[in-house]
């Protein structure tokens, strides 16, 4: 299920100011019964009054005034799963999560300036396949492949430098782990990196090699500046220090655009400078277009019916109702005396 209209939820706030109404008036009225006079007197001279009726009355609006803000909100029921004919291709992004992307040289840092720029990928994918790879010393698998973006950008915004304890960054791993995602040999693949360049292991030129064998063609996009940057350490927000060498010297991290651009060449892809966001989704883009796609099967939820008829025609019927409801006694309840008003 899912709400269509969740910014009408605040209105549930009224259902308490309705209450706290009724029960100012209630108090009202008993207050001024006292100044009229006794309280068994002013009963006796107004016996068809009901003291419950005022009560199911604000009851029946409260359980109207709630259908009528759930109609506004909403709520949509898919019914059943679906397997849809889609034509894209699969793209993974493998982001570095190592503490070098904490650096600030490129505002706010280098890990939060990558989150951009994928989540501005995805806004100009079509029916593409996505999955997420998280990597510094090795490699974390954070989103399988999917058709649900905005799964995707969760994710996406969830990515830390915590998530991986090894420490460094191994393009690697990286690699090796996002090939893994691609289990459609039909599929055009893309696998798209983005690093501030600064590859402590070896074996990548190697494994960027099978990957081409695998059919993968591989982007990589550099974060950072050449010039380099610090990488601060914060607590709470608060910067208390920098990061510092074995000779307890602060450590300047730097992007290595060689590095990347020797990956992405293995397999015929291309590096691009990520520091302009507008220049990385046009190349990109024009990528993309020159990849050939292919249609693939994906299962996902469909007939989101709308629900909120229901709920309005609740509403109008208990306010219809309403109208009926007196604050007098009924005859037949009366008879009943069912809650002890007749003593």
């Amino acid at each position: 299920m899912e709400l269509d209209e969740k910014k009408y939820l605040y209105l549930l706030f009224i259902l308490p100011l309705v209450v706290l109404v009724f029960l100012f008036n209630l108090y009202w009225k008993r207050k001024k019964q006292r100044e009229f006079g006794d309280l068994e007197m002013v009963k006796k001279l107004s016996p068809e009054s009901s003291v419950f009726k005022p009560v199911l009355k604000v009851t029946v609006l409260i359980l109207a005034l709630l259908g009528l803000i759930l109609g506004l909100v909403n709520p949509k029921i898919g019914t059943k799963m679906e397997t849809v004919k889609r034509e894209g291709i699969d793209i993974v992004f493998a982001v570095d999560v190592s503490k070098s992307m904490l650096a600030e040289d490129v505002a706010p840092n280098r890990l939060d300036k990558s989150k951009q720029i994928v989540s501005q990928i995805i806004n100009q994918l079509g029916s593409d396949r996505i999955g997420i790879v998280a990597y510094a010393g090795s490699a974390f698998p954070v989103l399988p492949i999917t058709t649900d973006y905005s799964v995707a950008k969760m994710f996406l915004q969830s990515m830390n430098t915590d998530m991986v304890s090894s420490v460094g960054t191994s393009f690697n791993e990286a690699i090796k782990l996002s090939s893994t995602y691609f289990d459609d040999k039909k599929t055009s693949k893309l696998l798209i990196m983005i690093s501030d360049g600064e590859d402590h292991n070896e074996g990548a030129d190697e494994a960027a090699e099978e990957a081409n064998k695998l059919g993968i063609k591989i982007i990589t996009i550099g974060v950072g500046t050449e010039k380099g940057g610090t990488i601060p350490l914060k607590r709470n927000g608060i910067v208390e220090g920098f990061k510092k060498d074995n000779n307890n010297e602060v450590v300047i991290t730097k992007l290595v655009p060689e590095s990347l651009t020797a990956i992405a060449k293995a397999t015929k892809g291309g590096y691009v400078n990520g520091n302009n966001t507008k220049e990385v989704l046009e190349y990109v883009k024009n990528a993309l277009n020159n990849i050939q796609k292919t249609e693939f099967e994906a299962t996902e939820m469909a007939d989101f019916q709308s629900q909120f008829q229901w709920f309005l025609g609740f509403a109008f019927l208990l306010l219809f109702v309403d109208v009926f409801l007196l604050e007098r006694k009924t005859s037949w309840v009366k008879k009943l005396d069912l809650f002890n008003e007749n003593k």
